[in-house]
């Protein structure tokens, strides 16, 4: 009998988190498991995506507010959610005033599930393990019901401000949690020590074959006919991924001589005004050109130079994965699980975390074809199929629903 699995996530927008929830999907055993999935709204350019062995559960109207503006969601006169909403914005922008936090916007989810809680439904039905995909996870620990649960970490959890009480209520309520990697479980326990015993390591699902297939996708690409030293980015414009640094990185290079560069950015964003604001400043808008959402990003990997990651933050990238698949030299910044992604002048380089080091990385690979070479050719022999990681979800699921079944017997 097949074993039933619950796997909760926000939307299918296009971002890191979703493509790595799509390649899981794709190379599930969907022999031994039948999956559900719960979107708190169905949107988002991936939903076409999602395979058919897959059972999209019907959105819950509750649960799609939280991916509105709090006066839609007092318009549909969801007065209680939306009070919820509210409260949890003042609530940090008085506390952001007596403490100021670079990225609110992570403690304020926070505080919005915990004060909408109580006027969400549960989810109907039993399950055999229960994935929260995305944080927080308070939906899957509070209002569904399941053998197991599992919570997904894909962020360093170090850099980002959260209540760590509030968040270990929530934890404690999960049989394991998983990161997406070494890097990124250690920075992890570091913040929640008492959490440790239900850490594992299971990496983020790659498939070279898609994504080079995708690659070569004949779409509209202003690249192409861009003779210029092409750099290429692909990221949320938010303040994790630094795209503003990267803006002041090329400024710097262009005050340096080095003017036959373009800097393309694949993404969207909270931070696009500030982004265009501020390239407008350095008149750079015909070399730093934002490509807004695109549902394929290969094809313009694939005509880049180089790949830079400029981030604050990570967990560990997927389109740094994605770019190393396609044998772009990379150039990421020292974020704290940088170097579980990338071995520095092996197969990438790692620079300073700071616009001088991404502009002085950014010109040591322009200057030396031989490194860039030398990048690309380790990448080309590299393996990065990594479906086997699925064994350890699956092996997961099973010794606790085994152990469980093992209780029952006794009592």
């Amino acid at each position: 009998m097949k074993k039933k699995i619950l796997i909760a996530s926000f939307d299918m927008e296009v971002g890191g988190v979703e493509r790595s929830l799509i390649s899981m999907l794709e190379n599930f055993n969907y022999d031994n498991y039948q999956v559900d999935l719960m979107l708190y709204r169905h949107q988002g350019d991936f939903m076409n995506l999602i395979p058919e062995q897959v059972n999209l559960l019907p959105e819950i109207p509750q649960y799609a507010t939280f991916r509105k503006s709090i006066n839609e969601v007092i318009k549909e006169k969801r007065y209680a959610i939306g009070t919820a909403r509210l409260l949890s914005k003042l609530s940090v922008d008085f506390y952001n005033k007596k403490k100021k936090i670079a990225e609110p916007g992570y403690y304020q989810m926070q505080l919005m599930w915990k004060y909408a809680l109580p006027f969400l439904p549960r989810l109907t039905g039993e399950y055999d393990a229960a994935i929260s995909y995305l944080w927080p996870h308070d939906f899957v620990a509070e209002k569904v019901t399941a053998t197991q649960k599992i919570a997904w970490i894909h962020t360093d959890f170090s850099t980002i401000e959260t209540d760590i009480h509030m968040d270990i209520k929530i934890w404690d309520k999960c049989n394991n949690i998983v990161a997406v990697s070494d890097a990124c479980k250690i920075a992890f326990i570091n913040k929640y020590p008492v959490l440790n015993s239900k850490v594992e390591v299971i990496e983020n699902i790659t498939s070279p074959l898609f994504i080079k297939k995708m690659a070569n996708e004949n779409i509209a690409n202003p690249m192409k006919n861009d003779k210029r030293f092409k750099i290429i980015t692909v990221a949320r414009l938010s303040h994790a991924k630094g795209i503003d640094n990267a803006v002041k990185a090329l400024n710097k290079l262009k005050d340096k001589g080095l003017k036959d560069i373009a800097w393309y950015v694949v993404g969207y964003g909270g931070d696009e005004a500030m982004i265009k604001s501020l390239i407008k400043e350095n008149h750079l808008e015909d070399s730093f050109i934002l490509l807004g959402k695109q549902t394929n990003p290969y094809p313009f990997i694939k005509e880049a130079d180089i790949y830079v990651q400029p981030s604050r933050y990570e967990g560990k990238a997927v389109t740094v994965t994605e770019a190393m698949i396609l044998s772009k030299p990379i150039l990421i910044t020292n974020y704290s699980t940088a170097r579980s992604q990338v071995n520095d002048n092996v197969d990438g380089v790692i620079c300073e975390l700071s616009i001088d080091g991404i502009a002085t990385g950014i010109e040591r690979l322009i200057e030396s074809k031989g490194l860039r070479e030398k990048l690309k050719n380790n990448l080309t022999q590299k393996e990065f199929s990594n479906r086997d990681e699925l064994n350890k979800l699956y092996s997961l699921i099973n010794k606790n629903i085994d152990r469980k079944v093992k209780q029952l017997e006794i009592v």
